[in-house]
């Protein structure tokens, strides 16, 4: 229902924009948490209105999410409409609105995730299109490649060990965790390997260190957005 009335309401609508959206991409553990949180406390420090905004963050939908993640006994078009929901929920709350306010709008994550990952768990790569149909198109789109290995690594240095569903354990990949991990992420970095080419998006290499991929994120952001709105007036 959510997802319905945020379509009816705002595909329709996409004039009055004056913000700009910034969103990074790439798999778990590709360091592109921390490049977007670096890249908002940049801007602020430059005075400059900025929103972050992270996928399956809603207040309204995610106490339902990490229920479901919990009982292990998510469908994958279950799943798929769990985090569509959550998405549709902060598109009207937060992002819209704030790109209408003249905001730059970062999002730690944005439909393309809903793309690579519902389309590895089976669900038709239209449909799932469809039900993103009414997303504004990004301004930019930083994509994090890292190794897949190096991707686990970074993320069991934080904790013990690798979630159900982060590790594609629901596909009977393998009864392994940690394989089933390297064939599901795998299989997610073809699908953002594909849209990196079709959707424009600047690669950036999770292998170099914080520092020189920030200068990278700053350096791409004042090239495309900021270059471009001053040419905009």
């Amino acid at each position: 229902m959510v997802i319905q009335q945020t379509q009816q309401k705002l595909k329709e609508n996409r004039y009055g924009v004056t913000g700009k959206l910034i969103v990074v991409e790439g798999i778990d553990g590709s360091g592109k948490s921390t490049q977007i949180r670096l890249l908002e406390k940049w801007l602020r420090f430059r005075n400059i209105r900025v929103f972050l905004t992270e996928w399956n963050s809603s207040e309204a939908i995610k106490d339902i999410t990490a229920k479901g993640k919990k009982k292990e006994k998510l469908t994958p078009t279950t799943f798929s409409l769990l985090h569509a929901t959550d998405f549709a929920d902060r598109y009207e709350r937060n992002i819209f609105p704030l790109l209408r306010a003249g905001y730059i709008v970062l999002a730690d994550r944005y439909i393309y995730t809903a793309y690579a990952r519902d389309i590895v768990r089976g669900c038709s790569p239209l449909w799932v299109k469809k039900v993103y149909g009414y997303a504004l198109k990004p301004d930019l789109v930083f994509y994090f490649r890292v190794p897949v290995d190096v991707a686990a690594d970074r993320i069991l240095s934080g904790r013990p060990r690798l979630k159900y569903y982060e590790a594609g354990m629901d596909l009977d990949l393998s009864n392994d965790i940690y394989e089933s991990y390297r064939v599901f992420q795998s299989r997610i970095i073809e699908q953002y390997e594909k849209m990196s080419k079709n959707e424009n998006f600047v690669i950036i290499d999770g292998t170099y260190n914080i520092e020189q991929q920030q200068q990278l994120v700053r350096s791409k952001f004042d090239e495309i957005v900021m270059n471009n709105k001053s040419d905009n007036g």
